[in-house]
């Protein structure tokens, strides 16, 4: 996918739940996250093993379905085999993309998506797509 549509995909969020935040300042989650947040995204961090801590001050969920606000954008932090449930989880909560960080591929996850009529990005890093 190019790069000018990528953008054109993250014109359209003002809210991103990542899906496998981690509270670690060296993991690429908390990086993306902060990055997405400083950007002036709403970050919903999503990890059910950090639910009722915050993570960059952010309340953390144990689920995207435990959010209370409008989710346009899915952001996914795991692992390949958990990428189909999670697209599940995210037409559920009605949002509108799915996206999958880099070296995260699941070609069931995205007919799943797509069928529910999701926009799908997989592989890219939103963070590197704003960045440049």
């Amino acid at each position: 996918m190019n790069k000018e549509y990528l953008r054109s995909i993250l014109n359209e969020v003002k809210s991103i739940a990542i899906v496998g935040a981690s509270a670690n300042p060296d993991r690429d989650s908390f990086k993306v996250m902060k990055f997405l947040h400083d950007y002036g995204f709403e970050t919903f961090p999503v990890n059910p093993n950090l639910a009722n801590s915050k993570i960059l001050g952010q309340e953390c969920y144990a689920s995207l379905e435990a959010i209370d606000c409008k989710i346009d954008m899915v952001d996914v932090f795991r692992a390949i085999k958990f990428i189909p449930s999670i697209a599940n989880e995210a037409i559920k909560i009605r949002a509108k993309i799915l996206w999958t960080q880099e070296g995260l591929y699941s070609e069931e996850a995205e007919v799943i998506a797509k069928k529910a009529g999701l926009k799908v990005v997989m592989n890219e890093c939103p963070k590197k797509i704003l960045e440049n």
